[in-house]
């Protein structure tokens, strides 16, 4: 009896041991992520978190990581030193009216190898799965008739490139009641949409389209979107002219349609590595191709999206470490991750 005893207290104190250990690994895990909570996207992808600086080469990205004061100052020490010199008032405008014939030239040379496709899409923006949506038979869209009634689902891509949203999109809409839009104002990147195997005009249809020309029209009236999806395209408009841009695209949403926005972040890794002399404006720069690119700040955003009537869902810096395992070098990236709303006026 006595054995029997013994051995059940020495089975009670391991398991309160390891209840213990498990619960303090549990604390520490919630702790960490807990720092980072307000950043984190509710979405599954962006879930690797470096909570033991020993393992940070193990992996080739880790997200939500937190700077220090340090780093920060550091980024600005950085940013103040490569904006310096700036490019010459004479020969900025050409990068403002020309952009169209630099994009040209960029999908020229790369084709659609450059980018890949976005994958994550439906994790991170989920909005742009239809709910409730309906089979329905394939119908040919007249190039005078492609706006459709029929469809219950509406999304517009805006600066789609070659497609490398598109056809993910595409790949989840057919054969159910919705459609795509894209627009690109280059003529060579909506060729090539056209020109893909996989392009589908009974539910998509891409159009050349300079977001910037106040007068130009769109294939569909105001109100009749569900989503207007802009991935790395409002930062290659001038800072000046953004808040145009989201003010018209967002009198096409529908009451309750959603603005869906990812983009270059204040000080990403990619606006630290711009030269002396690339600079155009204050957090605006032009690469070496003519192309150019605005890194955004958090408050920049929500004002952004608000003054033009928008309500905020999600408002997130995405900052992540990219890490060459071979030449042990790591690399700090910041993007935005924002959703806003079109609400429904009061009844």
């Amino acid at each position: 009896m006595t054995n029997s005893f013994c051995i059940f207290t020495e089975t009670m104190n391991k398991l309160r041991r390891f209840t213990v250990s498990k619960l303090a690994v549990t604390v520490i895990r919630v702790t960490l992520r807990s720092k980072s909570a307000a950043q984190r996207p509710s979405a599954p992808l962006g879930s690797r978190l470096l909570t033991d600086p020993d393992d940070v080469f193990k992996h080739n990205m880790w997200d939500h990581v937190q700077w220090t004061e340090e780093d920060k100052e550091n980024a600005k020490q950085m940013i103040e030193e490569n904006s310096r010199v700036q490019v010459s008032l004479k020969e900025q405008g050409k990068f403002d009216t020309e952009a169209c014939h630099y994009w040209d030239k960029f999908y020229e040379a790369h084709q659609d190898k450059f980018f890949k496709d976005r994958r994550w899409l439906f994790l991170e923006f989920p909005e742009l799965l239809p709910t409730g949506a309906v089979s329905k038979p394939a119908e040919n869209h007249r190039d005078t008739d492609i706006y459709s009634d029929q469809a219950s689902f509406r999304i517009l891509e805006v600066g789609c490139g070659v497609g490398n949203s598109v056809f993910p999109i595409l790949k989840n809409i057919k054969g159910t009641d919705s459609f795509l839009y894209g627009c690109d104002f280059s003529q060579r990147a909506i060729q090539l949409i056209m020109d893909h195997p996989d392009y589908d005009d009974s539910v998509c249809h891409v159009f050349v389209h300079d977001l910037c020309e106040e007068a130009a029209s769109f294939p569909f009236p105001p109100r009749s979107l569900d989503v207007i999806l802009a991935v790395f395209v409002l930062s290659s408009i001038h800072p000046e002219r953004i808040q145009g841009v989201v003010n018209r695209l967002s009198a096409y949403l529908k009451d309750g349609g959603v603005f869906l926005f990812r983009d270059y972040g204040r000080y990403d890794l990619s606006q630290l590595r711009f030269k002396k002399g690339q600079c155009l404006s204050e957090n605006f720069y032009t690469r070496g191709d003519g192309t150019c690119a605005y890194f955004f700040s958090k408050e920049e955003v929500h004002d952004l999206f608000s003054k033009a009537g928008l309500e905020e869902v999600q408002n997130l810096e995405d900052k992540r470490l990219q890490v060459n395992r071979r030449k042990k070098v790591v690399m700090r990236r910041v993007w935005m991750q924002s959703k806003y709303r079109k609400s429904s006026p009061p009844s």
